[in-house]
């Protein structure tokens, strides 16, 4: 008893510095706007002399034209070609020459580069990608030799993989008319026919610097900042063509459940998961958001969770359960939920003892120990998560090419804290709308039997 005594003593002690410091500690942001229309969002920490310089630019997979999926992605990949000034693959071997690391990521709703280097090389950072951001040059070479790249990407991660296919599936069955029904690698045989006008064509339409946002954090000033972006982004022109709002097309009505059943002989491990259309974080409204995402922890956050409590432990009819939501999205996002039968289980009786113990969790509501302990884990996650610049850019880069403001991604964590167990239970009441979802069961084929009618 003595050594719980200490161990607790201890757990309290370690928590109350991390619950002080959430009181006392705030993101150090400052924004600005050049005049082409330029975003700039600087997030000061002094800790370190390093810096994250990101360009952020609201344009992803879900702004392609029909037709020209992947197109996104393979501009990505093609922006470390050459421009007027550079030669292909030069502008990662200035950023490694400078003691740096490089990289670019797009998703749905945007497409990022950055850089993570000491803070005195900043001003070289931003000269290198205001002129990758006009003046990329491409040839058919390159067009031929990247479209390869990112068609082997697909078959490593996608096409090789039974499950990445079967969420392909999901995805599209989900959404039936907007753009995040589409994968962002893009359907292989669009990316097949994707050429030297496809790429241009994106570029010249979104990459300009009012699309963009800069982010930088870490070892610099406002003022600095400042200075650099007007030196070397300031001169670039603005696009008349951008247009906000962003305009995409939106989803009709969904009044029926949608079914699927993807087999494939490579399946080891057959699954059951469904998607519901649920709502994104909103600018000034972020409280549904803000429940349906403490939902996701409630339901498949670790060990305590309901689903792996009642699934794996109680009822032992599954080896893995999860559950997982993002709200920041342009548009409306899914609430997805999956679970990996035990042996002996079919993919029909896991699913209806999901449903049975999602009932069961609307009517009894949630547990409000654990809904604490899930609050403090993420107090405490975003505590040290400050520990790295490129999270904090991050963070804030992924929220305003989605449509939020700085006040809202500030607002974020103390919205999370007040949401109470019943809004929780209110959000899941609304989102588990069974016409609103796509079910789908990934088998072998050897094993597969036909998808039996569940009653809701």
């Amino acid at each position: 008893m003595k050594k719980l005594a200490a161990a607790l003593a201890a757990l309290c002690l370690t928590a109350l510095p991390v619950l002080a410091q959430d009181q006392e500690t705030e993101d150090q942001v400052t924004t600005f706007t050049l005049d082409n229309g330029l975003e700039v969002v600087v997030i000061e920490d002094h800790r370190a002399p390093v810096v994250s310089h990101m360009v952020w630019y609201r344009a992803g997979s879900a702004d392609e034209t029909p037709g020209s999926s992947g197109v996104a992605h393979f501009l990505e990949h093609l922006l470390f070609k050459g421009t007027d000034t550079l030669d292909p693959g030069e502008f990662s071997k200035i950023v490694a020459q400078n003691g740096g690391t490089d990289n670019a990521f797009t998703s749905y709703d945007q497409t990022a580069y950055y850089q993570r280097v000491a803070a005195d090389r900043l001003g070289l950072m931003m000269e290198m990608e205001a002129d990758r951001m006009v003046n990329l040059r491409l040839d058919e070479e390159d067009i031929l030799t990247e479209r390869d790249v990112i068609i082997e990407e697909r078959n490593m991660r996608v096409e090789n993989d039974p499950s990445a296919l079967m969420r392909e599936q999901l995805g599209a069955t989900l959404y039936l008319n907007h753009r995040y029904g589409i994968p962002i690698i893009g359907w292989r045989d669009e990316m097949e026919t994707l050429d030297l006008d496809a790429a241009y064509d994106f570029y010249h339409r979104f990459y300009a610097p009012n699309n963009a946002i800069l982010i930088v954090a870490g070892d610099v000033t406002p003022d600095e900042v400042k200075a650099l972006a007007e030196e070397h982004y300031g001169p670039l022109e603005a696009n008349p063509e951008v247009g906000a709002p962003r305009a995409r097309p939106q989803e009709p009505e969904q009044t029926a459940e949608r079914r699927l059943i993807f087999r494939d002989p490579r399946v080891a491990q057959p699954y059951v998961m469904r998607r519901y259309l649920a709502p994104e974080r909103d600018p000034g409204d972020q409280r549904e958001a803000a429940a349906l995402t403490l939902l996701d922890q409630v339901l498949g956050g670790g060990q305590t969770s309901v689903l792996t409590r009642e699934l794996q432990f109680d009822r032992k009819v599954a080896v893995y359960t999860g559950a997982f939501y993002d709200g920041t999205s342009y548009d409306d996002s899914s609430f997805g939920l999956v679970v990996v039968p035990s042996t002996g289980v079919s993919l029909e009786e896991a699913e209806a003892a999901l449903d049975e113990t999602l009932a069961d969790f609307i009517e009894t509501g949630v547990d409000p120990e654990q809904l604490e302990r899930i609050k403090f884990q993420l107090r405490a996650d975003r505590i040290y998560a400050r520990d790295n610049v490129q999270s904090l850019s991050r963070r804030y880069g992924s929220a305003l090419t989605s449509g939020l403001t700085v006040e809202d991604v500030q607002a974020w964590p103390e919205v999370l804290q007040s949401i109470t167990p019943e809004e929780i239970v209110e959000a899941a009441k609304k989102v588990f709308d069974r016409k609103q979802s796509v079910t789908g069961y990934l088998m072998a084929e050897e094993t597969a039997t036909p998808m039996k009618e569940v009653t809701q």
